[in-house]
């Protein structure tokens, strides 16, 4: 009886908070936990054709924080509208996973509006090089920030979809953002990997597994969220 209670308490609780609220036909919001929401934004991709991109949203008290941008200015402005109007929040800060437009497609806009952006330093340098809006501050190998009582952990595993991709884990929530490192379990290849490192890749989502054996949430990139086995298909993937 005790099982049976528990598991329904967990589905009532993710039934909760996994409500899609739609903003547009572009723009998508689901409440993971009373803190974290994810935001998922559709573009045209060349290739591709029309993908939606995740990215994160973390409140604390009257403020918010991004991780990944949608991936233009005007997504990104209607984003952050969304969260100023509908949960009262100003957007104080913004991490990307990585260098990619479906990561920060929208940090012009976010400048402009002055708020403050940090990332793995290698983002930067990458950014700096192929003339892309450049996140203000850099960080090698991890980073803390708080937001209210909320811990941010940023953590550089290695290079694989990327070379500069990095994890964001918010312990209190016990919510883990790999970003396109991870993907999601319907996935049955890695997708873009043409800026990352294959050989790389195996050792880096081996470290992710290790270091956040209790991630309860896990947001890859693209495509559904769900928990740990997300890493672990992944690392399967990478065996085929």
């Amino acid at each position: 009886m005790l099982i049976l209670f528990l598991f329904l308490a967990q589905a009532s609780y993710a039934q909760e908070f996994s409500k899609k609220i739609t903003v547009n036909n572009d723009l998508e919001i689901v409440q993971l936990t009373p803190s974290v929401y994810l935001h998922i934004s559709y573009a045209e991709f060349t290739g591709f054709g029309r993908v939606a991109c995740n990215g994160m949203i973390l409140t604390a008290g009257d403020k918010a924080f991004l991780f990944d941008t949608p991936p233009t200015d005007q997504l990104t402005k209607q984003l952050v509208e969304w969260i100023s109007q509908t949960l009262m929040l100003k957007v104080v800060g913004f991490i990307p996973n990585h260098w990619h437009i479906d990561c920060m497609g929208g940090l012009a806009y976010l400048q402009s509006i002055g708020v403050k952006s940090y990332a793995n330093q290698m983002t930067i340098d990458i950014a700096k090089a192929k003339n892309l809006p450049v996140p203000t501050h850099g960080f090698k190998d991890s980073l803390k920030l708080n937001l209210g009582t909320a811990e941010i952990d940023c953590y550089y595993p290695g290079a694989g979809h990327s070379m500069d991709n990095i994890v964001v884990w918010i312990p209190s929530e016990k919510v883990l953002f790999p970003g396109c490192l991870v993907k999601e379990v319907n996935a049955k290849g890695l997708g873009n990997t043409l800026d990352g490192d294959l050989k790389a890749y195996p050792q880096t989502i081996e470290k992710v597994l290790r270091k956040f054996p209790d991630a309860k949430i896990v947001i890859p990139g693209h495509g559904a969220f769900g928990g740990i086995e997300l890493v672990r298909h992944t690392k399967e993937l990478l065996k085929m």
